[in-house]
């Protein structure tokens, strides 16, 4: 339990749906708005690719904000369960539901087995969570001894290369053993995202986060990941070619 419970500041559900909507921008611009990049430079617009290519730049950048804000929430789920393996099991079951999906919309092929989309990299982490309860039998025992399900789950990560990786595991690690103290949690969690800049910026929002539930969107989030690479995964196949042959026909 973090220390910051208040009446005002963000909900839960609030910061899911920025995690959500810089989610989306990013994975706009990794699909839609670099083929329309590709187009204008095949179209020797070089005005025009530069916006694009601004664009793209951009929505990457705000789209770093989605990932901690996820791992964020993922551990508030974890501290606030009463059923981590139920929790778990969703997270296995939309993670085999995302992977078509993510490889077709981000990797450009119905089967990418060199890439695992995130809810791979959640559920590992979600894991590595429970081994780190079950080792420390819930901080009885020496907190040294999380450094195994850490080490293991990293592994893991970067053994099947989940989105992330190991530095997302990582991540999520870090701020489950700091959740005691809220300006702890955000500057580790920040320095542990640091190699990924703007990510840090994450945590202003977490900051702000005033420990209650907000509105209920869990299945929301659940669906949104998969249906939402699979309308950019539309959207980049039909429609923008058809903008391409308006903008550069």
């Amino acid at each position: 339990m973090t220390d910051k419970t208040t009446s005002v500041g963000i909900s839960g559900s609030t910061l899911k749906l920025i995690a959500i909507i810089t989610m989306f921008i990013d994975h706009t611009g990794a699909t839609v708005i670099r083929s329309l990049t590709s187009l204008s430079a095949s179209a020797s617009n070089t005005a025009l690719r530069s916006a694009w290519i601004r664009g793209y730049n951009l929505s990457r950048d705000i789209g770093r904000l989605a990932f901690p804000i996820f791992c964020f929430l993922l551990v508030e789920g974890f501290v606030h369960t009463r059923n981590p393996r139920k929790y778990a099991g969703r997270l296995f079951v939309f993670a085999l539901i995302s992977e078509i999906p993510f490889d077709i919309a981000l990797k450009g092929s119905w089967f990418y087995p060199d890439k695992q989309n995130v809810y791979f990299t959640l559920l590992i982490g979600l894991l590595v969570l429970m081994g780190i309860r079950w080792i420390t039998d819930d901080g009885k025992r020496p907190i040294l001894l999380s450094v195994l399900p850490i080490a293991l789950g990293m592994f893991v990560a970067l053994k099947i290369d989940t989105d992330y990786n190991y530095k997302g595991v990582f991540l999520i690690a870090v701020l489950y053993l700091t959740r005691q103290v809220r300006l702890y949690q955000c500057i580790s969690g920040a320095a542990a995202i640091a190699w990924e800049l703007p990510a840090p910026l994450a945590f202003i929002p977490i900051w702000f986060y005033n420990g209650k539930r907000g509105i209920s969107l869990k299945y929301f989030f659940y669906w949104f990941y998969p249906v939402h690479l699979m309308l950019l995964y539309a959207i980049n196949t039909w429609g923008v070619p058809l903008l391409g042959r308006m903008l550069f026909t």
